[in-house]
């Protein structure tokens, strides 16, 4: 028995997500690989986070390889490591300390947009991933209040030091103004500013960078194309059509300024009785899922007009921390996982079939 044999039996392994074998993919390789006698060993890279597709990918290799003549026993581990999307063809330099950008934007405001860039922040922590959150929304940073924090930034060295809540690393405009004062600011202003929360930040060892992105198509999604290398962005939307039509506006400003779309997610799909826990379609059904298909962007699913969502953001202690096993939660959670997969397979595209299109990947 060689590590080879094994390498060579593990072909008829694929990701579940990629659909791609697992030596193609380099997610395992030899030195994954450990033979003592008839026992192996073998450590095997997934593209999803997912507990559940773990065991059963582990599952499939251990029946692979146990299969092969000789074998007494195999021990399979399974790692989820993220991996930075930005390309160099993107021309810009890579953020220091900063694997992923993810820009969450809107095409009008009043959808929620913040409160699913702080719950999705949180929720990509709660699965292991090292995150932070820029407040690009110059206007209305309204993050320091979903956040619950009040602080001062501070400089170490010549970098701006962010602050932390919850174990997310968070710069706000709203860190740096008074509460009621009003942001008066032209275009270049704004380039600037978001220039400097950009490169004069010491991010420290990011998985993912969520921006919160200000509403409609104007000049900060601009200067973020123009100074970052974003990873992707989401656009959050609601089931009526005002909304629909101008999150299609968003969708092909993204498109224009070429940073990938990785999906489309319907806020507020549903209302949902704190009491009775029925779901009442307040404002249309299939609306977000419908606009995506059309789009041909993945739809990353649907989040309930919950009350527990509200009052959390208002008390500053976000739904997926205050109650961690209520629906709300379990949305944010599958929305986490469905962006963490569509960057995987963004990463990955080299080997996927469909080069140079994220597929729709949708996590059930």
């Amino acid at each position: 028995m060689t590590p080879q044999m094994v390498l060579d039996a593990l072909k008829g392994v694929t990701d579940p997500d990629l659909g791609v074998d697992l030596v193609t993919l380099k997610f395992v390789k030899e030195k994954d690989i450990s033979v003592d006698g008839g026992r192996v060993a073998v450590n095997v890279e997934m593209a999803s986070p997912s507990p559940s597709k773990r065991e059963a990918l582990a599952a499939r290799v251990r029946d692979a390889v146990g299969a092969l003549p000789g074998v007494s026993d195999v021990a399979v581990t399974t790692t989820f490591v993220v991996k930075s999307v930005s390309a160099p063809e993107h021309g810009k330099p890579p953020l220091p300390g900063v694997k992923n950008v993810i820009a969450v934007g809107a095409g009008k405001g009043g959808v929620g947009k913040t409160t699913v860039a702080v719950n999705l922040a949180v929720a990509l922590s709660k699965m292991g991933a090292r995150v932070g959150v820029l407040d690009g929304d110059i206007y209305g940073p309204n993050v320091p209040m979903m956040f619950g924090l009040q602080a001062q930034l501070l400089t170490e060295g010549k970098k701006i030091r962010p602050a932390e809540k919850f174990g997310i690393q968070i710069v706000s405009m709203g860190f740096l103004t008074q509460e009621e004062a009003p942001m008066i600011w032209r275009g270049p202003m704004l380039h600037s500013a978001i220039q400097q929360f950009c490169r004069e930040v010491g991010w420290k060892d990011l998985d993912y960078l969520v921006v919160d992105m200000p509403p409609g198509t104007g000049d900060v999604a601009l200067s973020l194309s123009q100074t970052v290398p974003a990873a992707g962005a989401i656009v959050v939307t609601t089931p009526q059509q005002v909304s629909l039509s101008d999150s299609r506006r968003a969708v092909r400003m993204y498109q224009k300024l070429k940073i990938p779309v990785l999906g489309m997610v319907e806020n507020m799909s549903f209302y949902e009785c704190t009491n009775c826990h029925h779901h009442a379609e307040i404002f249309g059904h299939g609306g977000g899922e419908q606009v995506a298909h059309q789009l041909e962007i993945p739809f990353l699913g649907r989040l309930p007009l919950y009350q527990p969502i509200r009052v959390g953001s208002d008390r500053g202690i976000p739904i997926v921390i205050a109650e961690p096993e209520s629906a709300g939660t379990l949305a944010f959670m599958a929305l986490a996982e469905s962006v963490m997969l569509q960057l995987a397979v963004s990463a990955h595209q080299a080997v996927v079939a469909n080069k140079g299109k994220i597929p729709l990947i949708q996590v059930k």
